[in-house]
């Protein structure tokens, strides 16, 4: 009867994760979202008719373009500095990215490993499934900080961990923060013509990604070897 039970909730959470697929990809493909993400002078005129919205609009914006995780951010980053400014690009980036971020996280928890395995990366899963075995919630900020790291697909996997809610939105918040500011300051640069300081500061952007992906593997190791490290000194104390 146990067995029964379990096999049933199993089978209505499959129907509804296909339902709620299903539409999410109809509803991008009808009213033509995927597109708007990929096209900066569409996303603003779109939100500059939303007039008072605005503001609201675009957090949402911001929040799904973390749930649907192959969007790139850096557009609605940018966006956000040049409409707001860098104090007021920054504020609402961060509420619609720690929002979407939890989101994925709850998506995440809810729907268990079948979901995350079709949602992320496999390889994503695989180099990171050493943080499903116990917490490490300072290694998972370090994660979020660094540049070039899949934050949107580690906000579904994460789900699966010991983290609360209250810990992810924590890390995710402040974790994304440093992103957040480069790309609303250079928005904000865009929006005052101020090109050399934008071609400045997306130069000095560019030299620390290709730095963070030629140490990538090595970064991954290194923090996956400390983190394990760490994790049997304490369970020995």
């Amino acid at each position: 009867m146990v067995k029964n039970k379990i096999t049933f909730k199993a089978l209505l959470r499959f129907i509804a994760l296909a339902v709620l697929i299903a539409l999410s990809v109809f509803l991008a493909y009808k009213f033509g979202i995927i597109e708007l993400f990929l096209n900066e002078e569409k996303l603003k005129s779109f939100i500059q008719s939303l007039g008072p919205f605005g503001v609201i609009g675009f957090v949402l914006l911001q929040a799904f373009q973390v749930v649907a995780a192959p969007i790139p951010g850096e557009v609605t980053g940018l966006l956000g500095g040049y409409l707001y400014g860098t104090v007021g690009g920054i504020v609402l980036s961060t509420i619609g990215l720690t929002l979407g971020s939890v989101v994925a996280f709850i998506l995440g928890r809810t729907f268990g490993r079948p979901f995350v395995e079709r949602v992320v990366d496999p390889t994503v899963l695989s180099k990171f499934d050493y943080l499903l075995h116990h917490k490490g919630a300072f290694l998972v900020f370090f994660l979020f900080l660094i540049p070039g790291f899949p934050k949107d697909y580690l906000s579904y996997f994460l789900g699966l961990s010991s983290l609360s809610v209250l810990e992810f939105t924590v890390i995710a918040g402040v974790g994304r923060l440093l992103g957040t500011v480069l790309l609303s300051l250079g928005g904000d640069y865009l929006r005052h013509h101020e090109y050399e300081k934008f071609l400045s500061l997306a130069s000095i952007a560019a030299v620390v990604m290709v730095i963070v992906w030629l140490f990538k593997e090595k970064i991954e190791r290194l923090l996956r070897i400390w983190h394990v490290s760490r994790y049997r000194k304490k369970k020995k104390k």
